[in-house]
């Protein structure tokens, strides 16, 4: 017979209130959690390595900001340069799968549980979840949601305050609640970018032919 985390893990439901296994997990993390999020200000070693006991992967370079908050924190997978800024909640009672270069705004939320929608066995206190997975070169603008089960493709923009309820596709800027497609993301992008960032250069080159 299944566990209960097995169960979780698996998407199917589960019991978590008596279940010594998952609560000792939830009691793991809340302790790692609370000395991340009362950690010296300038102690960015020791909040590093938290989040590399907590988490199930992450790379050699990555920021999370505190506060953050998540359930379990094995469920949660982060690529390269992986960086969260203040007050993140990662629900992740399913797998969070997050890939290389995504940025997270203030106030995100990432949110696999879920409940059932009838009341007589949502009472019960069953629980399910559904895994969310973001691609690579992704930015969520601060206080976007992701509700349970949505895939995020690659170079997507998200903008602030968007409640994600459905899959994204890559290659796109999207936004509001609920969050869909705004347009493309387009070579003239690329080149309004790139002159902006070849402007700073040369200012930056001229500043330092003065000194």
């Amino acid at each position: 017979m299944r566990t209960e985390k097995e169960k979780m893990i698996a998407g199917d439901l589960y019991l978590s209130g008596n279940d010594v296994e998952l609560n000792a997990g939830l009691s793991r993390a809340r302790s790692l959690l609370y000395k991340f999020n009362q950690s010296p200000p300038n102690d960015e070693g020791l909040r590093y390595g938290i989040i590399k006991e907590l988490f199930g992967k992450s790379p050699e370079l990555f920021l999370v900001e505190p506060p953050f908050k998540c359930d379990h924190g094995f469920n949660i997978s982060v690529g390269d340069y992986f960086f969260a800024n203040f007050d993140c909640t990662m629900l992740d009672v399913a797998p969070i799968t997050i890939g290389d270069r995504v940025y997270l705004g203030p106030k995100v939320g990432l949110y696999t549980a879920n409940h059932p929608i009838d009341k007589d066995i949502r009472h019960e206190f069953y629980e399910f979840g559904s895994p969310i997975t973001i691609g690579d070169d992704v930015w969520l603008g601060a206080n976007t949601v992701v509700t349970p089960g949505v895939t995020i493709g690659s170079n997507v923009v998200i903008g602030s305050g968007s409640v994600v309820t459905k899959d994204i596709p890559d290659n796109v800027i999207a936004v509001g609640n609920p969050c869909k497609v705004l347009r493309p993301i387009t070579s003239e992008d690329k080149a309004y970018w790139q002159a902006r960032k070849e402007a700073y250069q040369a200012e930056l080159c001229q500043d330092n032919v003065i000194e």
